[in-house]
């Protein structure tokens, strides 16, 4: 890792040492499989968090007052299976060192590694593709591929969002995985998706990962692989704020910062979302 010039996430001041959140970047998108760009997302996010108010009046807590370090950006692997593992031993030792990883993508391949470092009970993901391809362009660790990777060490995977994918995956979801797609969510409401999957949760460690492709491309349009008729930034702060105070790692991927900046402030939002969430919660 390397710390970036005069640029970190807002109000990430605390040393090392003393922090609770630790924050870090991954940008690559070496498996990009429509549009590339999602390389240049931590840095967007980082830049549009000093956009806002320390001050969250939600939680009433001032984030100038939460420790927080950043850690600056993976120096990143050209070969996906290695950003996974590099991201793999940055999160390890911040998990060893009793803090909590938050990630920035970056494409959504670096979470295999986070989920394998923070060894969670049940992984919770808010992405728009199933992501439960087995290869793809010729790596099982292509950005299409996550979700079937993080199978591999966490049984339990709680799928919202989702709303692309073929055939085989959409069986192969039905069968391992709690997916509750887009359509689901419209119909029955988050607040009654949420209920059921804070119930399934329970007291249980989590891994909490949103692509950003979850969200309505229509939206926050900054995206690598768009789809449209998918979830509001509204869902997505639901989901944080229910499920932020049971999670060990978090992240927020595939950023691809080519629209008028809706897509990083969304995430940059969304990431404090879970800091405070979480912090809250003394967990």
């Amino acid at each position: 890792m390397h710390e970036l010039a005069h640029l970190h996430f807002a109000d990430a001041d605390a040393s090392y040492e003393d922090a609770r959140y630790a924050v870090f970047g991954v940008p690559y998108d070496g498996t990009t499989s429509f549009r590339p760009g999602t390389r240049f997302g931590p840095r967007a996010i980082r830049e549009v968090s000093f956009n806002f108010e320390s001050y969250d009046p939600a939680t009433k807590i001032d984030f100038s007052e939460v420790p927080i370090t950043d850690l600056g950006d993976l120096a990143v692997s050209r070969l996906p299976e290695e950003v996974a593992g590099e991201a793999a031993d940055v999160a390890g030792d911040i998990v060893r060192d009793n803090k909590v990883p938050v990630m920035l993508g970056g494409e959504h391949t670096a979470t295999v590694g986070a989920v394998r470092a923070v060894r969670p009970d049940v992984y919770v993901v808010c992405d728009a593709h199933l992501d439960l391809r087995d290869e793809l362009d010729g790596t099982p660790y292509s950005h299409g591929c996550v979700t079937r990777r993080v199978l591999e060490a966490v049984e339990d995977v709680v799928i919202i969002g989702a709303r692309s994918g073929d055939r085989e995956q959409f069986e192969i979801a039905a069968e391992r995985t709690h997916l509750y797609t887009a359509d689901t969510v419209r119909e029955r409401g988050i607040d009654a998706v949420l209920r059921e999957v804070r119930e399934h949760v329970a007291e249980r460690r989590i891994y909490l990962s949103i692509d950003a492709d979850a969200i309505d491309c229509c939206l926050t349009p900054g995206l690598g692989t768009p789809e449209p008729f998918g979830m509001t930034p509204l869902d997505i702060r639901e989901v944080v704020r229910a499920l932020a105070p049971y999670a060990a790692g978090f992240d927020y991927v595939e950023v691809a910062p080519f629209d008028s900046g809706q897509t990083a402030a969304v995430a940059a939002q969304i990431v404090r979302e879970f800091i405070a969430r979480h912090w809250l919660a003394g967990r």
